[in-house]
């Protein structure tokens, strides 16, 4: 079971060294799950110096798909591995909202990360307008068509399953919900699942008890150590 906190752009330099800290004496001894933090690229440096040897992997929020160019304002997989980071997201909601991310795109950046030995999580997601109008087994087939044909089943690859009606709104996916979700996208790709819309630690442990969830990628609640640290050991608890 994997959780990873999502800090989306929040967290100075600084600000993540401290909160690094506070995360390592937080999290104490909880067994039985893989953690990582996904901080903004100016601040991966010092998280990965500030949880090295903590077991803690740290992920970037995104990547490009060339060794190099003229891409301003992307990374490479390089810069990444230099840094040791453990790999990235990629074609997270507000990617495909706001920066005209395509399912093809999020294919090529996963496709190069795990070609570059990184680990991906690759984010999908329907909608409320999609669920409402019943399609989101096909936006799900849809999105996962090119990671499918241009990655397929491998140990480094993750699928965060993310209702946008669910991201940053308060609003949960029921447990019946994301259960049914992961169980058709685990009839296309059989890797592992994560859950991604407003978890928390009061509901993180029924989410994570479902058979096909695997995990939870956590947007607000991954910003405070502490809350961070509960969530984790709730999901321990089902592991």
């Amino acid at each position: 079971m994997l959780i990873a906190g999502n800090w989306k752009m929040f967290k100075t330099p600084s600000e993540a060294k401290t909160f690094c800290r506070s995360l390592r004496e937080s999290i104490g001894d909880v067994e039985g799950i893989d953690i990582a933090v996904c901080p903004p690229y100016v601040s991966l440096a010092n998280a990965i110096e500030e949880l090295a040897g903590s077991g803690i992997d740290v992920y970037a929020q995104n990547v490009h798909w060339a060794e190099n160019g003229a891409f301003t304002g992307e990374i490479s997989t390089g810069m990444l591995t230099e840094l040791a980071a453990a790999g990235s997201i990629v074609g997270h909601s507000e990617r495909r909202q706001y920066f005209g991310e395509t399912d093809d795109t999020v294919a090529k950046r996963a496709k190069a990360t795990i070609d570059a030995g990184l680990k991906v999580i690759a984010c999908v997601g329907e909608l409320e307008s999609e669920r409402d109008a019943n399609e989101t087994e096909a936006v799900l087939a849809r999105q996962l068509a090119p990671i499918v044909q241009q990655v397929g089943v491998h140990e480094r690859l993750v699928i965060a399953y993310e209702p946008v009606w669910a991201i940053g709104t308060g609003k949960t996916a029921s447990p019946a919900q994301a259960e049914e979700a992961h169980a058709f996208i685990r009839g296309i790709i059989d890797v592992p699942l994560l859950y991604g819309g407003s978890v928390k630690p009061d509901n993180a442990g029924e989410l994570m008890s479902q058979p096909n969830v695997n995990g939870a990628l956590v947007g607000g609640a991954s910003l405070d150590a502490d809350t961070f640290a509960s969530l984790c050991a709730a999901a321990s608890v089902v592991a």
